[in-house]
């Protein structure tokens, strides 16, 4: 056992003589390859060997998620190796535990691992070396923690002639178990370090190159720590019983025992450590935000110059691959894909918390997408892309599970790692595209032309098709052809069914009207029997599914809430006051009824008692149809214009032989007085 130098530390200068030998001698044996390691979720693992290794009564809660999953979401792999990652952390242990019997001193013995692991970045280095370690402690902790019950157990420890009894050496295991700790804090530094995305924008170099000469640093006393704990853990097994005692009185001189000055050494070791991590966490925050600083504002830039990419490459790759290469996961495959993946497609990124959306308007979204009438035509030109952001600094266990469970069924796209998403872009998504706690959708469309709900709200109008949206093929049709159509809804049945005799008769006597009820928000029990009723009863040639109901008045809340978010006020914005009206609807006695044609933005939405009467005045208004049209033709009857009111309007339509058509004026709803103009 190496003997103790009692001294002070203090962090030495990275320009000191000293420092500088050392850097040189690492950097000499760092040669990057292109491997890649996640290292956050080695570490974590590694934590948790640790975490169940030194606590007899663990409490779930205190243990990473990770610890417990062993489906394919839980390999590590190391990306560019022809190893498996077992494999190379089982040579690393046999070096270790090699080096340990063998002779040479401590820093000879950490400067070979770092030969060993010259191929590798610097946070992978410390985390393989922590993880090796983590195999032969993990391993002895299992066996005493068996032992006595176990009979495996005894034989194991018997063998290795491990002692029976560990209570004495409890100053030798705290000082141990403190040392891990301190060791796993700082490379979960150096992990944040070596995360951020340098690589893509223009840094101060004074502040990285100084980080980076504290991390040289700390990665070689990480290493040289870990070497000293696992020769801790194999003195055990030479130790002899009168070894265990913590001293003895020889001739007036005080005699320590091997374990207290191996406690001794690892605390000193700790303390080392310490005064390294404290100086490097304020190195590596700086460096996170000045970084984030300049991440935020190319983030920026980049949404902004649209024209200067040719695809959407760039913008996914800053969005999603600045830490990892293959960024993405293929629900329903569980493949990870690169952005690449998505070149030339449409990508509509659905942003929302970890739980996404309740399962009922989740299982209606995703039943929409994909029995879209056009969904064929449009097969392999997009991608939905889930991107969870939580609100929180950490993702909690509840949003992790949630997260999981979510992304091995949901029939899309989902970031692979969300919770390891670069802040600058989380920052990016809650104050650019004002994300809060409703889900948003932000398209980026072929050749990077970015489209977000502002700017696609500016194409739309008040129009039968933006309530309807294609929810259902035959419903499409009918507004593509121009036809007029009545959506109506309530959960009264007395009402429904004279509001239905109410349009037959009309219809009989030649109106073109296709009829669609639509329930009413949050569909009960009752609309589900309203519908079978209508089918058996009223014998309509069209009836919306129940599903396909809730997913209209889904589809209307959806639309509010995209409004809102916006800013937008009812006051001030045609689309919003429409949809509020319908989602605020009192139909309890009397329903109410949307009127409109085709693609026309003239709809009339009337309630109750009122409905009913411009029904009933169809005598007055009916002939009129062929003239001014549906909607023209009820407005003019009911609410007649002010023929002493002066109107100025003008409309220019062009001419065609023989045309005997009729225009209303749309503002004050009187018939147009024609002329022809020559050109």
């Amino acid at each position: 056992m190496n003997s103790v130098i009692s001294h002070q530390w203090r962090p030495r200068s990275a320009s000191s003589l000293e420092g500088d030998v050392l850097i040189k001698k690492l950097l000499l044996t760092h040669d990057l390859d292109g491997r890649r390691l996640e290292s956050e979720q080695l570490l974590r693992v590694t934590e948790n060997i640790m975490c169940f290794a030194t606590t007899s009564e663990v409490l779930v809660s205190d243990i990473h998620s990770d610890a417990f999953a062993m489906d394919n979401e839980s390999i590590i792999e190391i990306v560019g190796s022809q190893e498996p990652l077992g494999y190379t952390i089982y040579k690393i242990s046999r070096e270790i535990l090699c080096k340990c019997c063998g002779e040479g001193d401590i820093h000879t013995r950490t400067m070979v691992m770092f030969d060993l692991l010259g191929n590798y970045r610097w946070d992978a280095k410390v985390v393989l070396v922590l993880a090796a370690f983590a195999t032969s402690y993990g391993e002895f902790w299992l066996t005493m923690q068996l032992y006595p019950e176990n009979p495996l157990a005894v034989s194991v420890a018997m063998l290795k002639q491990w002692p029976s009894s560990i209570s004495k050496l409890k100053p030798r295991f705290r000082a141990l178990s403190l040392l891990v700790k301190t060791m796993i804090d700082v490379t979960r530094c150096i992990i944040k370090f070596e995360g951020l995305p340098v690589a893509h924008v223009i840094p101060d170099f004074q502040i990285i190159s100084a980080t980076k000469s504290q991390i040289f640093f700390a990665a070689y006393w990480i290493t040289r720590s870990t070497l000293v704990c696992s020769s801790s853990i194999k003195d055990l097994i030479a130790m002899k019983p009168e070894q265990v005692h913590i001293f003895s009185l020889s001739k007036n001189y005080l005699v320590y025992s091997n374990s207290t000055i191996a406690a001794w050494e690892l605390s000193s070791l700790v303390y080392r450590l310490s005064g390294i991590y404290s100086h490097l966490r304020r190195q590596v925050d700086e460096c996170h935000r000045h970084i984030e600083m300049k991440m935020y504002q190319k983030l920026i830039d980049t949404f902004k110059d649209k024209e200067s990419h040719t695809d959407n490459q760039e913008v996914l790759g800053l969005l999603f691959a600045l830490k990892n290469d293959l960024p993405l996961k293929n629900c329903p495959t569980q493949a990870k894909l690169g952005v690449s993946e998505l070149k030339d497609k449409v990508v509509i990124l659905l942003v929302s918390k970890p739980e996404l959306l309740p399962l009922e308007e989740l299982f209606l979204l995703v039943h929409q997408t994909y029995d879209h009438p056009h969904s064929k035509n449009l097969e392999g030109s997009y991608e939905i892309v889930w991107v969870p952001i939580s609100f929180s600094d950490t993702w909690t266990n509840a949003e992790k599970e949630s997260f999981d469970l979510l992304s091995n069924y949901l029939p899309w796209f989902s970031v692979w790692q969300p919770q390891s998403l670069d802040s600058a872009v989380v920052k990016f998504i809650k104050q650019e595209w004002k994300f809060k706690d409703e889900p948003i959708m932000v398209v980026l469309e072929f050749k990077r032309d970015v489209s977000k709900e502002i700017q696609l709200w500016e194409k739309e109008n008040w129009t039968l098709q933006l309530m309807i949206d294609e929810i259902d093929p035959q419903l499409a049709k009918w507004v593509e052809e121009g036809r007029n159509i009545c959506l109506y809804g309530s959960d009264n049945l007395h009402w429904i069914r004279k509001f239905s005799a109410k349009i037959n008769e009309i219809k009989g006597n030649g109106l073109q009207l296709d009829v669609v009820y639509v329930g009413k928000k949050n569909p009960s029990e009752q609309v589900g029997n309203i519908l079978t009723v209508i089918n058996e009863e009223m014998h309509t040639n069209f009836v919306l599914s129940f599903t396909k109901i809730q997913f209209f008045w889904f589809r209307l809340e959806s639309m509010r809430r995209s409004k809102l978010r916006l800013g937008k006020m009812a006051d001030d914005d045609h689309i919003l006051r429409e949809v509020s009206a319908l989602l605020t609807t009192d139909d309890g006695d009397n329903g109410w009824a949307v009127i409109g044609k085709g693609l026309s933005s003239e709809i009339i939405w009337v309630q109750g008692s009122k409905l009913m009467e411009y029904l009933n005045r169809f005598p007055e208004w009916g002939e009129n149809v062929a003239k001014l049209g549906l909607i023209d033709a009820i407005i003019y009857a009911v609410e007649p214009p002010d023929l002493t009111a002066h109107c100025s309007h003008s409309k220019l339509i062009p001419y065609a032989d023989g045309d005997g058509s009729i225009v209303v004026c749309q503002n004050c709803k009187r018939l147009f007085q024609k002329f022809v103009v020559y050109e």
